[in-house]
């Protein structure tokens, strides 16, 4: 049995199926009890339908749940259970491809794997956004905060050496002047 090689036989084996390609931050580091901008957006091959969704789940790092977090179909719809309930909100905008959430009051049990999925029809394979979250007690001091203090030690001590260098020279030349004074009263 042979199928006969049409246009559409011909095009669908040239060219693969239209996916969509989501795109987020590998991982995040959060401090506790702070609100997260968890970043995700998407491209199409398709013009945005009017049945473009999108899901976020949360998986725990304990592997223990698996939890629906939002949801967007034509319109953000919250959840009505879970721990993520009154927490989360819609931070997208659909017409940028931006599908975000902003997640309030982070907590240690908020430390997971976070998906995005957005199926746009006739788009509706691809890839799924993950984000990593850790929420930690404090920020760890990274190497920028080390050359903001760095850069800005530097400053410092250079504002204190001129300063330094003109109040110096003014005492010298005050000095200057009192020793022309004396020598001017002297003759």
């Amino acid at each position: 049995l042979s199928l006969p090689l049409t246009p559409a036989v011909f095009s669908a084996a040239l060219w693969p199926a239209a996916a969509v390609e989501v795109h987020t931050s590998k991982e995040v580091d959060a401090v506790n009890g702070t609100n997260l901008r968890l970043k995700c957006t998407f491209s199409s091959s398709s013009p945005i339908s009017q049945h473009l969704s999108v899901t976020w789940n949360f998986q725990s790092e304990d592997l223990s749940s698996h939890e629906p977090v939002f949801y967007y179909l034509k319109e953000p719809y919250k959840l009505s259970a879970g721990r993520f309930k009154e927490r989360v909100t819609w931070d997208g905008n659909i017409e940028r491809n931006d599908v975000s959430i902003v997640i309030w009051n982070l907590q240690p049990t908020d430390n997971g794997t976070f998906t995005c999925q957005v199926k746009n029809p006739p788009d509706v394979d691809g890839t799924i956004g993950e984000v990593r979250l850790r929420v930690v007690q404090k920020v760890h001091f990274s190497e920028i905060h080390f050359l903001a203090v760095a850069i800005g030690s530097a400053c410092v001590l250079m504002i204190i050496v001129v300063t330094i260098v003109i109040i110096c020279r003014h005492h010298q030349k005050k000095a200057q002047e009192k020793r022309n004074e004396v020598a001017d009263t002297e003759l």
